[in-house]
């Protein structure tokens, strides 16, 4: 960027130099006080809560509600048997599963969006190797979440106010990195 505005001064006479170097530094330090700072006096901005949802557990006869899970942090994974990432998705989110099996303060749920019914899910998940569980939705409440395609990750804290998002595939050290930082948190 600097590259660019020397280059556009140095075709310019000396009152426009001057006049562009001092709308250019303007910009760049009004672009600075837009940024987070860490000694700010202000409050944080509330977070979003997480849509509520009940939903029926693949090859069970649960329902698992998110009110049911308050004061965990919920990983969840929306993602659909047409989605061709979301295959890829598996082995990270059965690591991670597998990590955390036994904690207490976290639950991870692949959520399907599937709309031709729990056999199409219950063959693909089989096939794929999901070791974690699933719940049964559809693409409204992904949409709720503020999914914008598949797979998408949503991790919700244990007061159940959205912490973050991720399209796309995620790694499970990311997860991991995501998790630490919350039970950091407290």
């Amino acid at each position: 960027m600097q590259r660019w505005i020397r280059a556009l001064a140095a075709n310019r006479s000396k009152a426009t130099q001057t006049a562009f170097m001092l709308v250019a530094w303007l910009l760049a330090v009004g672009a600075g006080a837009c940024l987070d700072s860490d000694d700010s006096d202000e409050s944080p901005l509330p977070r979003e809560v997480a849509p509520e949802f009940s939903l029926p557990v693949l090859g069970d006869n649960r329902v698992v509600s998110l009110e049911s899970l308050r004061g965990k942090v919920v990983i969840i994974d929306f993602w659909a048997t047409w989605c061709t990432p979301c295959e890829f998705q598996v082995p990270e989110l059965n690591a991670f599963h597998e990590a955390h099996r036994e904690d207490t303060d976290v639950a991870l749920f692949g959520i399907s969006i599937d709309t031709e019914g729990p056999d199409v899910v219950a063959k693909w998940t089989a096939e794929k190797g999901v070791r974690y569980p699933i719940l049964l939705a559809d693409d409204e409440l992904a949409m709720e979440y503020g999914a914008q395609g598949f797979p998408t990750v949503v991790v919700i804290r244990a007061d159940g106010t959205i912490d973050s998002r991720h399209a796309g595939l995620i790694q499970q050290v990311e997860l991991e990195e995501i998790l630490a930082a919350l039970r950091d948190a407290g």
